[in-house]
């Protein structure tokens, strides 16, 4: 797929929740952190729906079931039905169905959440490689799951049993922290095998056909914290997308972006939502936003002026992408970055 190289955020005069029919919201990171509700977020979801946006929670996280997740959604004070959820476990089940017979045995390697998307097609989860497995599934697990399930998958993809994996996002948010994710799984058992497996999630096309299927959005917003699955899988789906500084993305991060990890808009957080986005305006050498302009030096990003933290951003982020074209930017952006408090 070719696409142009995203240069600078975009403008929106309208609010978000109004330009666009149905919000792809990711929920670590995005919603909550640790099970419990990031600052703005329940209020700010509640306004958007209300407003008629259709709210829809895109998760790489294969654990919960979509009827778990709707429950904690609606505990937090987020109304949320199970077809509102849409997992990576169903994605990876789908994929799986596609591939091997009807009714066929699959080995899983991770929580409920998997089991019961596999049972939504028709397969049949099992728990060893002895069980003559027609696949393995790998998904996160919680931080519980035993040493040894790494070994069962090992078994069965040694022996040339074909081996998907949820998602492969290294780490996930915690309440305490950045902890590993099903990435870091996933890569136990290639080590071991030296094979590697189909992937359905974020970023990739499997978890994007998922989520339109399940939610015939027509002009979707992906809302996300990542630029590696959620910004990407946006790309690829070539959709618009809101990236949130409330999860793993920092201000250092999102200046070096490169295309396929620039989102289309860029705020604090869900609140976002429900305003219309500042245009950002190429002045001479450098780009405005608000009260800041911004520049590429020959080593470094320079910010001048005063205002609002995520307008300067926004104004670097201009700068930045310029200058890196269809690569990575380099320049240290520290300095403007740390005037930001960012």
């Amino acid at each position: 797929m070719s696409q142009t190289a995203r240069t600078r955020p975009e403008a929106s005069e309208q609010a978000l929740s109004e330009a666009y029919d149905t919000a792809l919201l990711d929920l670590d990171g995005v919603v909550y952190a640790g099970g419990n509700a990031i600052a703005h977020a329940v209020a700010s979801l509640g306004t958007a729906r209300s407003g008629g946006m259709h709210l829809a929670y895109v998760t790489n996280n294969a654990l919960r079931t979509p009827d778990a997740v709707a429950e904690h959604l609606s505990e937090l004070g987020i109304p949320t039905g199970a077809d509102d959820v849409i997992t990576s476990a169903q994605a990876v089940a789908r994929l799986i169905s596609e591939q091997v017979p009807a009714g066929a045995r699959v080995l899983v390697i991770g929580g409920e959440g998997l089991r019961v998307a596999l049972r939504e097609r028709g397969l049949e989860p099992v728990e060893s490689a002895d069980d003559d497995p027609a696949a393995v599934v790998q998904g996160f697990g919680g931080p519980d799951l035993p040493w040894g399930r790494f070994a069962e998958a090992s078994y069965a993809v040694a022996r040339g049993v074909p081996w998907f994996a949820s998602n492969t996002d290294l780490t996930i948010p915690s309440a305490r922290g950045i902890a590993p994710g099903n990435g870091a799984a996933v890569e136990v058992v290639r080590i071991a095998t030296g094979a590697e497996p189909q992937v359905a999630g974020k970023p990739l096309p499997p978890m994007h056909r998922e989520t339109i299927l399940r939610t015939g959005a027509k002009r979707p917003l992906v809302v996300g914290d990542r630029l590696d699955t959620d910004i990407e899988g946006a790309f690829n789906g070539e959709v618009d997308s809101l990236l949130v500084l409330t999860g793993v993305t920092d201000g250092a991060q999102l200046l070096a972006a490169p295309p396929q990890h620039r989102p289309t808009y860029v705020d604090a957080d869900l609140r976002g939502l429900l305003t219309g986005q500042p245009e950002v305006v190429e002045e001479g050498d450098g780009f405005r936003c608000g009260g800041w302009t911004a520049q590429a030096g020959s080593e470094h990003l320079e910010l001048a002026g005063e205002g609002e933290a995520l307008d300067g951003l926004r104004a670097l982020c201009a700068a930045a992408w310029t200058a890196a074209g269809d690569g990575t930017c380099e320049l240290d952006g520290g300095k403007a970055l740390a005037r930001l408090g960012l």
